[in-house]
């Protein structure tokens, strides 16, 4: 096996994250240092090491900041802190420091639509009351109907109901509305307002200062609105972003990306290499959001076509197709993504009987897969799949991110309802249960919870709760096991790492692969093949396997597999 650790010198590449396999974190879930069952920095800095066995060349970090959690740390009460839970900025400072040491970068959150109703220039524009300057910072606007009892349009919020709450005065009598587009505690800021901007460029240069290589910029579609505040079409889905939609994709937004980029540029001659974005936004069609990354915008976008479409040939093939060309028209690389803290685990999601939405040539995807059947599934078939699916993101062109937990193989879990904090949850009238499931703190070490999450003598359980059936699913568990998700993980990485038609460029679909198998060639000399038949297929007899999702016998690839090769003649 190659060596899989990553030498500093690779700090300095300035097209590192065309190429990029970047590692999510989501900190309350991934490692308990201090034993409260939260995970912290402390936790996070004792187990990058993993992150470069691994074979990552970065980690993005979900919020760290102070919150009062009421959306999972999306609800920013201080952008220049660290929240005390996960412990403090000379903590982020050693983990920067040590994940630099490491060779790996350090990616964090931004969250610019909204902040929390904690945060100092929210409260002060509650004390200031109606028609004052502090208001301006945010959308407070008068109600409409008899008394302003009314919303003043009819937006809804992505978490359920509407995307507007109504302030009670000091007198106790109610008055204005502000905006929220998510949770009732996450109010928008108004980014007409010049001290918005200024205050974002402050808060970019603080954390580029402490060494940050760059940042995911959360909904990154959604900063501008029209200020007229028009209703919505009677009808429309909150997940309908149609063309001239009054708060998502508006042309202001781009002045915003280039601001932003414009702070990110004057760092590009630091010895750390460029600092870039990744921008957050379930857009289509695929060409839409490709304009986010032309040049001078942001650095690239999550590909979220890849983990919303279905698992089948056709599907597969002409979102890859679309995607290739929508970013290659605008000179940005791909970027895939097949989990993250938003989506339930692609381990349960592959082992549905509906497996995501169809993709359709030249349209995108078709109509969305309910996410409620995400707990019936089939893991064993969504294993075969997850791992099939790991071996094909990891060899397309571009970068691709790695949500904590699925190199370990982790499912979607079923929690009691007592121990959900996602608002959806309550902003749904307890219909769906949201995002918890995938947020379980991840499995470490030992037969039984909290898994090595937390350290041995310490008494806290960890925040969400996690199964009894783990044991066999932990790092040190899976650790020498040839046959398991973390050494493929590991054994995929290696090669990608080292082989030269890996990372960014192109592909050349197969002609010469079976029916219903997905295979492509990338110069020089590596092919990918993914079977999407029901029937097993015959790799070459004439090439060496790199990497298999599944072990091949006799040179025979499954249905629901994948497998890395060359020629060797």
């Amino acid at each position: 096996m190659t060596d899989q650790t990553v030498s500093p010198s690779a700090l300095t590449d300035p097209d590192w994250w065309r190429s990029a396999v970047v590692y999510q974190v989501y900190p309350r879930s991934f490692a308990d240092g201090d034993g409260d069952g939260t995970g912290d920095l402390v936790g996070i800095t004792e187990h990058l090491e993993h992150l470069v066995r691994l074979g990552v060349d970065a980690v993005w970090i979900s919020p760290w900041y102070p919150s009062p959690l009421y959306d999972g740390g999306y609800d920013v009460a201080d952008y220049c802190d660290i929240d005390p839970r996960f412990g403090t900025l000379a903590q982020a400072d050693t983990l920067v420091a040590r994940a630099h040491a490491l060779g790996l970068r350090v990616i964090i959150d931004l969250v610019p639509n909204h902040c929390s109703i904690e945060h100092e220039r929210f409260r002060a524009a509650l004390a200031a009351g109606p028609g004052s300057p502090e208001r301006d910072w945010f959308i407070f606007r008068d109600g409409r109907g008899p008394g302003g009892d009314e919303p003043p349009n009819n937006w809804p919020a992505q978490f359920g109901g509407s995307a507007w709450e109504r302030v009670v005065g000091p007198d106790g009598r109610p008055e204005q509305w502000y905006l929220h587009l998510f949770a009732p505690e996450q109010p928008d800021w108004n980014w007409t307002h010049p001290g918005v901007s200024a205050m974002f460029d402050d808060i970019l240069r603080f954390w580029f200062d402490r060494g940050i290589d760059g940042f995911r910029i959360d909904v990154a579609d959604s900063c501008a609105k029209d200020m007229s505040l028009p209703d919505l079409p009677a009808g429309t889905s909150r997940h309908d972003k149609y063309p001239g939609h009054p708060f998502y994709d508006r042309p202001e937004l781009e002045a915003i990306h280039r601001r932003w980029r414009a702070v990110a540029d004057e760092y590009v001659d630091s010895a750390q290499g460029p600092r870039v974005f990744v921008s957050e936004a379930y857009l289509g069609p695929i060409t839409r959001l490709a304009k986010y990354t032309v040049k001078g915008r942001l650095h690239t976008t999550f590909n979220f076509d890849a983990l919303l479409t279905e698992w089948a040939y056709d599907s597969q093939r002409a979102m890859i197709d679309a995607t290739l060309a929508g970013y290659s028209g605008v000179g940005a690389p791909s970027t895939w993504v097949l989990g993250n803290h938003d989506q339930p685990r692609v381990v349960s999601r592959y082992g549905l009987p509906v497996t995501g939405a169809p993709f359709i040539p030249g349209e995108g995807l078709g109509q969305r897969a309910d996410k409620g059947q995400a707990l019936t599934a089939d893991l064993a078939l969504g294993r075969r799949r997850a791992r099939a699916a790991a071996l094909l993101e990891l060899a397309l062109p571009g970068g691709a991110y790695v949500y904590q937990g699925d190199e370990l193989g982790l499912e979607e879990i079923d929690l009691p309802v007592e121990v959900l904090q996602d608002p959806i949850w309550e902003r749904s009238g307890h219909t769906v249960k949201g995002r918890d499931g995938c947020r379980v703190p991840i499995p470490w070490s030992g037969e039984r919870p909290p898994y090595g999450f937390s350290p041995p003598l310490a008494h806290a359980e960890p925040w969400l709760p996690q199964p009894d059936s783990w044991a066999d699913r932990t790092a040190a568990a899976q650790t020498g096991d040839p046959d398991s998700f973390l050494e493929l993980y590991r054994a995929a990485l290696a090669v990608r790492r080292h082989h030269r038609a890996l990372g960014d460029g192109r592909l050349h679909w197969d002609p010469a692969a079976p029916e219903g198998v997905l295979g492509f060639h990338r110069d020089p000399h590596f092919t990918c093949w993914v079977n999407f038949s029901d029937v097993t297929v015959r790799v070459p007899a004439d090439v060496e396997v790199l990497v298999s999702s599944d072990p091949l016998d006799d040179g025979l690839l499954g249905p629901d597999q994948a497998v890395w090769w060359q020629r060797t003649r």
